[in-house]
């Protein structure tokens, strides 16, 4: 039976914590703030740092390094020398959002993705989870998870804005999901490009004039970045003309 010990009890660490637990792991813990981390690494075969980004490094400093033990982070845009002086080093990060950890744990054995680096422990946990691994070289991480920031957090962002304006309608955001979920599953039948439909990907400059005319300014910036992300998937509208004129005059310079 391998063992694993997690430091940073958030819903990352509890869902893997939990996941592995049901997969037959021996979880010895999940050590939190208050906790001595010094002696993390010894008596178990891995070691999960589950911490926020910016407190891997720290805390893999903290903890005396092994030569049996593999230490693996969570993140997805750091590499691997973070976790220096240790010998064993992994990154596994899993593509799926983790809300909490009884939904997260549900989520990692169910068949998703996971960028994984390194030590080979790594490519363990993807497998005994029922997981895809990815490999990634420290120099892709970033944008990979660039992209995957992009995939769910901004996505989850712009269904803000569709509360925020659909509230000035008297709609709430449940009428509109039904038209996102279908969207999304355009995308992933016949990709973004031949998923596009609306008055960007036609060129109606007209309709995105009156739609500017009625949102609130302060959504507008959001408005316009979407416009333009449209616009340049599209290429073209049907009127033959290039995105950036499509763009240029749905979005005039200056107005906010």
């Amino acid at each position: 039976m391998r063992s694993v010990r997690f430091i940073g009890p958030g819903r990352a660490g509890r869902s893997l914590a939990f996941a592995l637990g049901r997969a037959g792991w021996d979880v010895a813990g999940l050590l939190g703030r208050a906790d001595d981390i010094s002696c993390a690494a010894e008596g178990v075969d891995l070691l999960v740092i589950s911490t926020p980004d910016d407190a891997i490094a720290g805390v893999a400093a903290s903890v005396r390094s092994t030569s049996t033990t593999a230490v693996v982070h969570l993140s997805g845009a750091l590499g691997l020398d973070v976790l220096a002086p240790h010998p064993r080093r992994g990154g596994l990060h899993p593509l799926v959002p983790l809300p909490d950890p009884v939904v997260g744990s549900d989520r990692l054995a169910s068949g998703i993705t996971f960028a994984v680096a390194g030590d080979p422990l790594s490519y363990e946990v993807v497998a005994c989870l029922g997981g895809h691994a990815v490999v990634l070289d420290d120099r892709d991480r970033p944008l990979y998870h660039a992209a995957a920031c992009i995939a769910s957090n901004h996505l989850v962002a712009l269904l803000g804005q569709v509360e925020r304006v659909a509230e000035g309608a008297g709609l709430p955001l449940e009428v509109f999901l039904g038209l996102a979920r279908s969207a999304l599953d355009d995308v992933a039948r016949v990709g973004p490009r031949r998923a596009l439909t609306g008055p960007a990907a036609r060129g109606d400059v007209a309709t995105l004039a009156r739609h500017r005319e009625a949102i609130p300014a302060g959504e507008r910036p959001g408005y316009d970045a979407g416009v333009a992300l449209a616009v340049r998937l599209a290429g073209r509208g049907d009127t033959g003309e290039p995105a950036s004129s499509v763009r240029a005059r749905a979005v005039p310079a200056g107005v906010g």
